[in-house]
C-alpha cells in the first residue's frame, strides 16, 4: 500500500518529527516500539509522536534545571582534554 523507502518520487517527504513540531525522532521511536512490542509489531500511529513529545518535554525540563543550578553555582564551561590537563600544571 505504501511506498518503499528507496522509491523515487518527485517531491521530498516531511518527517513526522517536523509535522509534530518536535526535535526528537518520531520515526525512530516508532521503529523501536515495533521492535519491542510483542503483539506482532502493532503500534498505534500516534503512540510514537506522543512519546517523543513527552521525552522532549522532560529533557527540556532537566536541561533547564541543570542550567539554573550551574548558574547558581557560577560554574563556567569546562572542557576536559589531554592537552588542557598537560598544560595546567
Amino acid at each position: 500500500a505504501g511506498k518503499k523507502a528507496g522509491a523515487s518520487s518527485g517531491k521530498k517527504g516531511t518527517t513526522r518529527s517536523s509535522r509534530a513540531g518536535l526535535q526528537f525522532p518520531v520515526g525512530r521511536i516508532h521503529r523501536l516500539f515495533k521492535k519491542r512490542i510483542m503483539n506482532g509489531g502493532r503500534v498505534g500511529a500516534t503512540a510514537a509522536g506522543y512519546s517523543a513529545a513527552i521525552l522532549e518535554y522532560l529533557t527540556a525540563e532537566v536541561l533547564e534545571l541543570a542550567g539554573n543550578a550551574s548558574k547558581d553555582l557560577k560554574v563556567k564551561a569546562y572542557h576536559s582534554s589531554p592537552f588542557a590537563a598537560c598544560h595546567s600544571r
